[in-house]
């Protein structure tokens, strides 16, 4: 395997200088795609590498989790091995593993309490709750499309599932009471987005893909900005005044501090708020031609990630393959 099984760790390096030129110069939908797709690959390919780490690494100690055939000394001494990097392996795959479960578990709690917080309310894509506090956030449907309380009537949680598998667009009486009625349908058709668009689901992958590879966290700020961007750009399609939208914005980020649920996309979620509303002041970006050429900066900037994604995709591939041939010639059946 040799360097090979390293380069999945370092390789995230090359799809940095993409996370703020794509902000900056592709059309928010693409961007989004880009790099939640980039930052999930390299977060597989270094785990799938720390993974080789833990079996290559640990080959030589005692209490290995390797096949009881792996016990023969003629064995271990054909497989290739470090055993201060196969330790270092096992610290840095079992932070992964508890920090991917804390944020998948968080982002499922926050999305099971915000559901309840709404529980009585009338059904509809737009649920309003009286709070003195400002905000607005894109509430994405439960997987079984309702979260009943276990001692409610079966007619009862029936009534209150209806329109949770779609989600809802959770504002407050503050956030409205801030806004005009033109405002208010530039908030609705933003978080409306956010749920059309699924955005929920880049926002968890680049979370998790940062926790699996710390080098990935400019990804995840990156993504967090491009689907705001990507929402805003919606709204002021849908609403036709791009103005308005942009207004709405900077009303909503100087009366609010982002959403109460902070692993949802929110209206005035925290963030370069002023280039939000400044790209909106602008003409619509143009999304016909989404590969950039090479010749530009962030041409380049892709093109040199895509090649670390592939690298890495290769490199990870390439130790798998090395590692089970050598099991098999070393472990045969």
């Amino acid at each position: 395997m040799g360097v090979f099984v390293f380069l999945p760790l370092v390789l995230p390096l090359t799809a940095l200088p993409v996370a703020r030129l794509a902000e900056l110069h592709l059309h928010p939908r693409v961007a989004t795609r880009l790099l939640s797709g980039l930052a999930v690959v390299l977060a597989l390919c270094s785990t799938l590498s720390l993974v080789l780490l833990v079996v290559v690494g640990t080959a030589q100690l005692p209490g290995n989790p390797l096949p009881d055939a792996w016990s023969d000394p003629e064995v271990r001494e054909a497989v290739p091995y470090d055993e201060i990097a196969g330790k270092a392996a096992i610290v840095a795959l079992a932070a992964v593993a508890v920090g991917c479960v804390a944020a998948a578990g968080r982002h499922r709690r926050v999305r099971r309490h915000a559901h309840r917080a709404l529980a009585g309310l009338p059904d509809g894509e737009l649920a309003v709750l009286t709070d003195k506090a400002p905000y607005a956030y894109a509430l994405p449907g439960s997987a079984a499309g309702q979260l009943p309380d276990a001692g409610a009537d079966a007619g009862s949680r029936r009534g209150r599932g209806r329109g949770h598998g779609r989600g809802r667009v959770v504002v407050s009486t503050a956030m409205l009471d801030c806004l005009d009625t033109r405002e208010r349908a530039a908030l609705v058709a933003h978080e409306q987005a956010h749920l059309n668009g699924g955005h929920h689901r880049y926002l968890l992958a680049v979370r998790l893909a940062a926790r699996a590879n710390p080098l990935l966290r400019p990804l995840r700020a990156a993504v967090a900005y491009t689907t705001e961007r990507w929402a805003d750009e919606e709204a002021a399609r849908v609403t036709g005044e791009r103005t308005v939208v942009a207004r709405a914005i900077g009303k909503a980020a100087l009366v609010s501090r982002g959403t109460p649920t902070p692993t949802l996309a929110g209206f005035a979620a925290p963030g370069p708020v002023p280039r939000r509303v400044a790209a909106l002041l602008e003409p619509a970006p143009s999304a016909v031609n989404w590969w950039p050429s090479m010749s530009t900066a962030v041409g380049l900037a892709v093109w040199t990630a895509a090649a670390g994604t592939l690298g890495s995709a290769l490199s990870s591939a390439n130790a798998t393959v090395t590692l089970f041939l050598l099991l098999k010639t070393a472990t045969p059946l």
